[in-house]
């Protein structure tokens, strides 16, 4: 169990540890601690994400119109450097598995498998975003991923932690994908980073990519609720993004209508295609199996022929 570091000692840390600080204005007291009745902390753990798209710092300040921000503590860019984004708790985590909660908290390796949504993550993690399209074929930069290599670091060595108290979203709550790349890789550069002195950046080596993985069912809700939904409603963006780049690489869609994280119309009628290709003749009815919903079968394919992603239930 441990206090949250105030604004002041976050940005104290993260400097002597060799991270290039920016403060976004007003983001010492931008946080939903007043708006949700509930104060940020004590924390257990850090949670490491990627943003599922590019230039996204301001969004991840505001957030969008379903989920306030901030949606994380600090926003890493690629070419941008690190912004701290918010102070308390933020809307980052979402509801994970305590299971992995009490695991972080015991410094337990491996981690459990995250099979249950049942404890607030953003009461008791801090969070990083990392800009990366996160679709397995989008390069780190080498400062980026060293950059987040150091965050972490300084947070584990503020608290007395090893490297064991960071985790991947993949990790804590089912269905998410984030970051697409390994984790036991990262924490063994958090670890040889922290055997250093602060200030003294050990050698991180390029991240180590891992196949993302996209919740079919979480993907199914998307295609069922963004086409009727308010314009960029945004239901399952991680999943939607990784179909929508894989659609493109087959030319099922244009690349002008990808990457917004919403499962559209548009998105329907190209999976539709897809599906097609797939099934010749099949019905394109509601619940027929060209009706432009994803299926396991249609998925897994898209997934392997690509190799953008894999498919879980």
């Amino acid at each position: 169990m441990a206090t949250p570091l105030s604004a002041d000692q976050m940005v104290a840390k993260l400097k002597a540890e060799g991270v290039t600080v920016h403060e976004h204005s007003g983001w010492r007291t931008h946080n939903r601690d007043s708006a949700t009745g509930k104060a940020f902390g004590p924390v257990y753990g850090i949670l490491i994400h990627h943003t599922a798209g590019h230039g996204d710092k301001e969004l991840c300040y505001k957030g969008r119109s379903d989920l306030p921000g901030p949606l994380c503590h600090s926003w890493l860019g690629k070419t941008d450097g690190l912004w701290m984004i918010g102070h308390g708790r933020a809307n980052h985590a979402g509801l994970v598995d305590g299971h992995v909660i009490n695991a972080l908290i015991a410094e337990k390796s491996p981690l459990p498998k995250d099979t249950a949504a049942n404890t607030d993550g953003n009461d008791c993690l801090y969070g990083l975003e990392i800009e990366n399209l996160g679709n397995g074929r989008d390069p780190y930069p080498a400062d980026q991923y060293r950059q987040a290599v150091l965050w972490a670091a300084a947070l584990c060595r503020a608290h007395g932690w090893s490297e064991k108290r960071v985790a991947g979203h993949k990790e804590v709550q089912p269905g998410k994908v984030d970051p697409s790349f390994d984790m036991d890789v990262f924490r063994a550069d958090v670890k040889k980073q922290l055997a250093t002195k602060p200030g003294k950046p050990a050698p991180t080596p390029q991240p180590t990519p891992s196949t993302p993985r996209v919740d079919l069912s979480k993907l199914i809700a998307a295609a069922k609720t963004d086409p009727g939904a308010k314009q960029g409603h945004v239901t399952y963006m991680t999943g939607t993004n990784l179909v929508e780049a894989a659609l493109v690489k087959l030319g099922y869609l244009g690349k002008t209508y990808a990457g917004d994280g919403s499962f559209g119309s548009t998105t329907v009628t190209a999976y539709r295609k897809w599906q097609l290709h797939l099934y010749p003749g099949a019905s394109t009815k509601p619940g027929g199996a060209a009706d432009g919903i994803p299926g396991m079968d249609s998925l897994r394919q898209l997934g392997s022929k690509t190799g953008l992603f894999t498919v879980i239930a």
